[in-house]
């Protein structure tokens, strides 16, 4: 159902004839918005896989479902203010079978152009900027940490969010200042830390380690 061109997502027929219009395709999540819904954005998650900043195939049946539950699921469990308007069952009465399940109806908001990432381990393009700088981001790191080693404390290390098909950028926070302003600067790095730390706590409790995430965040 989902029309294509080079490979481009250009939204999902069942949902163009209800008269949702699609107006952004992510790595993974799909945008349509509505007449009847305004301010209000319909995100619906697709099976795409995107790992190092590229889709990649094959797709994985029924991701998209669970992305959106996950998300469903740490939104309630935190209960941080969040972009969420309504989300399955109650999109159910109004979306086709298959797609209700992956949707989420949100608030439109001016997205700030950063990557809010938080790292309690070395792993990743984190690793690989301390072997050259023993630095992730401007933040100095001990000595002699090898890959996979947990962080004395958790560390923000921003990045710059990049157009499809580009990598991000890893960031100091002084650049994040530079733009978005000092104060919200300020606000997303203590608002990832403390989100950070609940949700690692929440995973240790289950025997799973949350290495690192990334969050995003308008207004």
């Amino acid at each position: 159902m989902i029309e294509q061109a080079g490979g481009v997502p250009r939204g999902d027929t069942r949902l163009e004839a209800l008269g949702w219009t699609h107006v952004f395709s992510g790595k993974v999540r799909d945008l349509y918005t509505s007449p009847a819904a305004p301010g209000r954005v319909l995100v619906v998650a697709s099976d795409r896989v995107s790992a190092f900043d590229h889709v990649l195939e094959p797709s994985i049946p029924c991701k998209g479902a669970l992305l959106t539950q996950l998300s469903l699921w740490w939104f309630g469990r935190l209960g941080m203010r969040n972009h969420l308007a309504a989300a399955h069952p109650s999109l159910g009465e109004h979306l086709p079978p298959g797609i209700a399940e992956r949707a989420m109806l949100v608030h439109e908001l001016n997205m700030h152009p950063i990557e809010a990432v938080v790292r309690g381990y070395l792993v990743g393009s984190g690793w690989a900027e301390y072997q050259k700088l023993q630095s992730i981001c401007s933040i100095p790191l001990p000595a002699g940490l090898s890959n996979g080693d947990k962080l004395p404390e958790p560390i923000y290390t921003p990045a710059f969010k990049a157009p499809a098909g580009e990598h991000d950028e890893n960031i100091s926070f002084d650049r994040t200042v530079e733009l978005v302003g000092a104060d919200t600067a300020a606000a997303i790095r203590d608002a990832s830390l403390s989100i950070y730390t609940t949700a690692a706590a929440t995973a240790a409790e289950r025997g799973l380690i949350l290495a690192d995430t990334k969050f995003e965040f308008g207004d």
